[in-house]
């Protein structure tokens, strides 16, 4: 992780998303939400495959054809093969790329769409969709916990967010690292992320509780079977009933301070969230100003409360 800076979130995406004219039209797809929102808390590291192996703009479009041989990244009308060049660029490129921290891409396109693009069957050409670019396919082959995520899947909510806290833990782990892991320093990352994981995945939160309380002699090999563990945790998006759970807990550690109304206020902000009458932002805020009252340290650290800036009110939808 040569290229890795702790005080910059470094995030990969396909260059067509920040405006610039590289597709095959000679246009581009950008992404408002991208440009305008994330940038701010973000710093791009933009990739265009097609154009990096050479092909120009405006070009002929390029597909993904289920062939005898295996799926090859061919022109509609088969004039040319470019799926060694966009093998080998790919396989070169992403393995430069261990300092970034997530990567959003392109969705569709037969080079870097995540999921549902369309594969030509050669021999009859009718289409599936099932293929993965073939950019992203190596990508997400050489860093299976990185977070991915499609420009169009992000107009949702839910993963949205889940895309966004992924980035930002997985910062968080990439910092640590580059520190360099201790037992303690790996067991002080966990504290702090406790509540988070909970309201993810309570299964993978307790394994990864045995992880921390059990270590080997290995803290290389402990820290990795950690953080693979840690990640598919955040892959599950939170759902509303392990929020009010979690929710649940945090006022336990406040409830010998409270006075009957703020309790009172507490409950019934946390039982409409599990309703759906209030958005998540409601009850964190009342916790957040009662940390500001009493001193409560362990509640204080949790990522949970501070899972992402709150410039980017990923809260304040649901």
């Amino acid at each position: 992780m040569s290229q890795f800076n702790p005080d910059i979130i470094q995030i990969g995406i396909s260059a067509c998303l920040l405006g610039e004219k590289v597709r095959y039209d000679g246009g581009h797809k950008a992404s408002q939400y991208c440009m305008q929102e994330l940038s701010q808390v973000f710093s791009y590291v933009p990739v265009c495959p097609e154009m990096a192996i050479g092909l120009s703009t405006p070009r002929p479009t390029i597909r993904l054809v289920q062939e005898e041989s295996g799926v090859r990244l061919l022109a509609s009308d088969k004039s040319f093969d470019v799926t060694d060049a966009m093998q080998a660029f790919s396989e070169e490129r992403v393995a430069a790329l261990d300092y970034l921290s997530g990567y959003i891409v392109c969705a569709k396109s037969p080079s870097c769409g995540m999921e549902r693009v369309r594969v030509y069957d050669g021999r009859t050409g009718y289409s599936s969709k099932s293929g993965i670019g073939l950019y992203t396919a190596n990508l997400q082959r050489v860093y299976p916990y990185l977070p991915v995520e499609e420009d169009g899947r992000l107009h949702d909510l839910v993963l949205k967010e889940n895309f966004i806290t992924r980035v930002f833990a997985n910062h968080a782990w990439k910092t640590l690292k580059h520190e360099g892991i201790t037992r303690q320093s790996l067991v002080a990352f966990h504290t702090r992320y406790k509540f988070l994981l909970l309201a993810h995945h309570q299964a993978h939160y307790r394994e990864l509780g045995r992880y921390v309380a059990n270590f080997s002699d290995d803290i290389e090999q402990d820290a990795q079977q950690y953080y693979q563990l840690f990640m598919q945790a955040l892959m599950h998006p939170a759902t509303r009933k392990n929020h009010t759970n979690v929710l649940q807990h945090i006022q336990g550690f406040f409830s010998d301070r409270l006075t009957a109304k703020q309790k009172q206020e507490l409950t019934d902000s946390i039982a409409k969230y599990n309703q759906g009458l209030l958005p998540l932002l409601v009850p964190i805020t009342l916790i957040r100003h009662y940390l500001n009252e009493f001193d409560e340290e362990y509640i204080a650290q949790q990522v949970y409360l501070n899972p992402h800036p709150q410039a980017l009110k990923l809260h304040y939808g649901y």
